[in-house]
């Protein structure tokens, strides 16, 4: 078996492969502040509870945007299972070109989206991962990175409204019955859910122009379901997209 991490900014990601299938996922908060003691028994209570046996894990792969929890997560590995994990960066074979001015800029969790999208599809795709940031991916017909978008996450752009609007109260990121809101909850709703999905469908035909052809469209991350059904543009939803790039780029380094 497979245990794969995918350490994002707000939550961290952890899926364990038994071959080719997810058997078992969980989401835990990213804290830079937790111990690896903590992490340690976090991760084995939900591995008790699920019946999973630490010694059958065979190896670990983690992809990382939170360097502070690199070691941490690296030790839990090392003293929860034995194993030396393998951390995607450079000198990792991903069998991906990456046509961008520096590679090594490039999050290691978009690398990881882009060799799933195209070993999956085997075509030209964009995967949009709703995470803190969004971020938009594109992959050319030949399976290569070709660079993609960074934007605010819907969190951030949210919670930079409440903290810059003092009389704006907190609410919570969902589809108000109406556009024309008639109360400022709904108000607030309909700005950032279907500006968001304004966001993304303008910047996605956008990407269709640049790249000349209509990719594949494949949405990932925390929100994607709940915003995938405003934009038509996105073909597939796919919330363990990243676990399954990470699943192929082990068996890619063995």
């Amino acid at each position: 078996m497979l245990l794969a991490i995918d350490i994002g900014n707000t939550n961290t990601v952890l899926g364990v492969f038994s071959g080719t299938e997810l058997i078992g996922h969980w989401r835990l908060g990213s804290d830079p502040n937790r111990t690896t003691d903590e992490y340690a028994v976090l991760i084995r209570g939900l591995w008790e509870f699920a019946k999973i046996p630490p010694e059958a894990v065979d190896g670990v792969i983690i992809a990382s945007v939170v360097p502070a929890l690199n070691r941490v997560f690296s030790d839990v590995a090392r003293a929860f299972l034995g194993k030396e994990p393998l951390l995607i960066g450079p000198g990792i074979k991903t069998g991906m070109t990456i046509k961008y001015d520096d590679p090594r800029e490039v999050g290691a969790d978009r690398i990881v989206n882009a060799v799933a999208a195209f070993d999956k599809y085997k075509a030209a795709s964009i995967v949009v991962d709703f995470g803190t940031a969004t971020t938009f991916d594109c992959v050319g017909k030949k399976g290569e990175y070709l660079g993609g978008v960074i934007a605010p996450g819907i969190g951030v752009s949210m919670e930079a409204l409440f903290n810059k609007a003092s009389k704006l109260p907190k609410v919570a990121f969902a589809k108000p019955p109406h556009i024309i809101a008639k109360n400022t909850v709904h108000a607030m709703q309909a700005g950032s859910y279907f500006g968001y999905a304004a966001m993304v469908e303008g910047l996605l035909k956008r990407l269709f122009d640049e790249m000349g052809q209509r990719p594949v469209v494949i949405a990932t991350g925390g929100a994607a379901r709940q915003v995938a059904e405003e934009i038509g543009e996105i073909d597939h939803v796919d919330e363990f997209l990243t676990l399954e790039g990470l699943r192929i780029i082990y068996q890619r380094n063995l």
